[in-house]
């Protein structure tokens, strides 16, 4: 890591918090938000070497990162909400048994399977960033959660289909 980097990344510092504070409801997240883009900056292959080239990309790099978190928190929020229905045993809907059967399928499962598709499916997380969570490449994730996906599919239409 560069001295020079460094050097440059802590003169940002306050852009960095002042413009993750404005684009975050609580000021917390626009901290670790920064904190992981300085991370992304430092473990980088090849970052910006000069300021002028460096202070938009971080700019680029904390934005991203609010989207992504963003993009999360929907996903998840979406899941709870599906989960609550199908706790809540709501026969009303019409699409309720579709969502238990899916469920039912989804937990039937072997451990290896039902994480793919949790990470990638429900929570939402980009192949890298899976690849990243289980330790492996990312051409394994794709092609796990492309098995995955039709285990699933076959568990609930059937093999046949």
């Amino acid at each position: 890591m560069s001295t020079a980097l460094r050097t440059h990344l802590e003169r940002l510092l306050p852009e960095l918090n002042a413009y993750a504070r404005s684009i975050c409801e609580r000021r917390e997240d626009g901290e670790d938000m920064v904190q992981e883009a300085v991370t992304r900056a430092l473990t980088a292959a090849d970052p910006p070497g000069a300021i002028e080239e460096l202070r938009p990309w971080m700019f680029r790099v904390v934005r991203n990162l609010r989207t992504d978190a963003a993009r999360r928190s929907k996903v998840r929020r979406d899941y709870c909400e599906r989960e609550a229905g199908v706790r809540e045993n709501d026969v009303a809907h019409a699409n309720s048994h579709g969502d238990m059967l899916v469920r039912m399928a989804f937990e039937a499962l072997p451990p290896q399977t039902r994480e793919i598709l949790f990470l990638i499916d429900v929570m939402g997380l980009k192949y890298d960033e899976a690849a990243s969570v289980l330790g492996v490449p990312c051409g394994t994730v794709m092609s796990r959660i492309s098995r995955a996906r039709r285990a699933l599919r076959e568990r609930i239409d059937g093999p046949d289909r």
